[in-house]
């Protein structure tokens, strides 16, 4: 124990009591009985050096337990080599074991212990009658195996305090760094939506506006329809960015009114697509009601996903498929298409790859499977992956 744990003030119910004023005590209390025979002259100097020999080492008690009570057990045999008689003051040696067992290991506990019974038994044996040693034999040891036993539960006290506070202090760790993991994931998930947001709604405008170029010169009434399909898309993707960000904002009532999209909305996915000159085909099998709002979100997340890689790297002339099998066990679907990749690919922004990470993060926090990779023979591009429902992380 370091000396700033011993100093600490005892507590006794709302009273807290400095160390200082416990050492004063302890060596006050013992004092007293020799405080009269010092005011009235009539005490010896031989016996205040003694006295003094045996009570002023328990200021230094908390700091050096052991040595303290060494060097009053050594005093103590000394005055009772000398004097064959025992003094008022030996009381100090009740204090310095109640020290040891209260600060000390248990083998140094009993190591006191055993020397104070040891004492004990001397002074015992020198007693003029056999009736007056049993007496003082076990009076006295029962007044050593208290303060030896109101040591060791002082100190048992005092580790279980410790351990408590320890457990709070790593608890209140542990919480913090789950909230920060929590921030982490929910920051993930964000990006993620807004990522699959953005990259899916900025392709097919681009897709749009560049349809409308060609188009202002041979078919003009073209031009003003795929216009309107950016604008629409360039709202939707507003509505999906305010909703996906509702949860940092509490003003924000659009997220409200604006359910997140699922299964059933694959068909308004495949008509945007379809605007932009990619025909897509959409087929579900099975109930979706039975699927949970968060699995439907990403199977419509990577269906989103999936198209939009097919708009930026399928050659001209590419046809997509959608295939959803749903039932309440698990969510299977397939992304296929026929294009070969263009020739020359521009490198940009959409080569990062983060897209495939992002649907990978998606299924694994349903315990599913994903692969996406070429179609046998270079003729195309395939993403298929599985939901398990049962098993959501």
């Amino acid at each position: 124990m370091t000396a700033r744990e011993a100093a600490r003030p005892l507590v006794l119910g709302r009273l807290r009591v400095p160390a200082a004023v416990l050492d004063v005590l302890a060596v006050a209390v013992p004092a007293l009985p020799i405080a009269f025979p010092l005011a009235t002259g009539n005490a010896s100097w031989r016996w205040l050096a003694l006295d003094a020999a045996l009570l002023l080492p328990l200021l230094w008690r908390r700091r050096a337990p052991m040595a303290v009570f060494c060097v009053i057990a050594a005093v103590a045999l000394l005055q009772w080599c000398v004097t064959q008689r025992e003094v008022t003051s030996d009381a100090s040696l009740l204090v310095a074991l109640y020290t040891v067992a209260a600060q000390c290991d248990i083998r140094r506990s009993v190591f006191a212990a055993a020397v104070v019974e040891g004492g004990i038994v001397l002074v015992a044996a020198s007693a003029t009658s056999s009736r007056q040693a049993t007496g003082f034999l076990i009076g006295m040891t029962a007044m050593a195996a208290t303060a030896a036993v109101l040591g060791t539960n002082a100190r048992t006290r005092r580790a279980y305090l410790a351990s408590v506070e320890d457990r709070a202090v790593r608890l209140e760790r542990e919480r913090d760094q789950l909230a920060q993991l929590a921030v982490a994931e929910e920051r993930a998930r964000i990006a993620r939506e807004i990522h699959d947001v953005v990259s899916h709604s900025v392709s097919v405008m681009v897709a749009l506006a560049d349809a409308a170029v060609l188009a202002q010169h041979t078919a003009p009434e073209r031009t003003g329809e795929a216009m309107r399909q950016v604008a629409h898309t360039g709202r939707q993707a507003l509505t999906d960015m305010r909703r996906s960000l509702g949860v940092l904002r509490t003003d924000e009532p659009d997220a409200l009114r604006h359910p997140m999209p699922g299964i059933a909305e694959l068909g308004l996915l495949a008509e945007q697509v379809r605007a932009t000159g990619l025909p897509t085909d959409v087929a579900v099998l099975g109930d979706p009601g039975v699927v949970p709002a968060g699995a439907q979100l990403t199977v419509h997340r990577l269906v989103q996903e999936a198209l939009t890689n097919t708009l930026r790297h399928a050659a001209p002339g590419a046809r997509a498929t959608v295939r959803v099998r749903c039932d309440a066990a698990a969510v299977d679907l397939e992304v296929t298409d026929d294009g070969r990749p263009p020739a020359h690919t521009a490198p940009g922004p959409a080569g990062t790859g983060h897209g495939l990470s992002g649907m990978r993060e998606r299924v694994a926090a349903y315990a599913g499977s994903f692969t996406a990779g070429p179609l046998p023979g270079g003729t195309g591009w395939r993403v298929a992956a599985r939901l398990e429902l049962g098993g959501a992380a």
